[in-house]
């Protein structure tokens, strides 16, 4: 069993939250964290460069010139892709770059990437992380309450419009829903600030109990 310390909003301890050894899996889920950060990065990607082959060119089937007789290299058309304004050859086309991962390996990932921060000690519990207005002010004072000072992400089991608000000017701060926390975003902050509710949340995710997104 391992024990997180709880956070107040002013950054004193008001008790532990306790996490199940079993939800945390650290002898394997290397590799599927890799394979599913991979599949989130190359989902990101637009995939809308395109270019005209010589196909595509405007332009005649008239010979720039005759075949024989000019003493230069023959040419059969201007669209040809040796021409300046020809076509491309070989250019790229729209395409999708998405990666199927399986539902066990997502889970598998997603397990040992939050099983990661909890054993790092990087996981910080506030019981309730809410603020009275949207000031920048108010935020900034909580985390340095909590001692984090560099980039952050905050989970919570539902996203507070007057949270979002006040955080939107911190550099380097991501609020998310505990149901929406993907692999990527818990390998690349180095510090998780989760609300009691969102601990919950996450806790029926580690254990299957809910659809577990890459």
């Amino acid at each position: 069993m391992s024990k997180l310390n709880v956070y107040d909003m002013k950054g004193a301890s008001v008790g532990d939250y306790e996490v199940a050894d079993g939800l945390l899996v650290l002898n394997k889920g290397e590799q599927a964290v890799h394979e599913v950060v991979l599949a989130l990065l190359a989902g990101r990607r637009a995939g809308t460069a395109s270019t005209k082959c010589k196909g595509e060119v405007a332009g005649s089937n008239k010979k720039p010139w005759r075949q024989k007789g000019t003493g230069r290299a023959r040419a059969g058309y201007r669209q040809s892709p040796v021409w300046r304004g020809g076509g491309t050859a070989f250019g790229p086309k729209p395409r999708s770059y998405a990666k199927k991962v399986n539902r066990k390996v997502a889970h598998v990932a997603f397990q040992r990437a939050w099983s990661d921060r909890v054993a790092e000690g990087a996981v910080k519990v506030v019981d309730g992380l809410s603020l009275p207005e949207a000031k920048t002010r108010l935020f900034a004072a909580l985390l340095k309450a909590l001692g984090v000072k560099g980039p952050a992400l905050v989970v919570v089991e539902s996203v507070d419009p007057v949270l979002s608000l006040a955080a939107r000017n911190v550099p380097r701060v991501e609020i998310v829903c505990a149901r929406d926390v993907n692999v990527y975003q818990l390998t690349r902050y180095p510090v998780v600030v989760a609300s009691r509710g969102a601990m919950e949340a996450m806790r029926v995710r580690l254990e299957g109990k809910t659809e577990v997104s890459a």
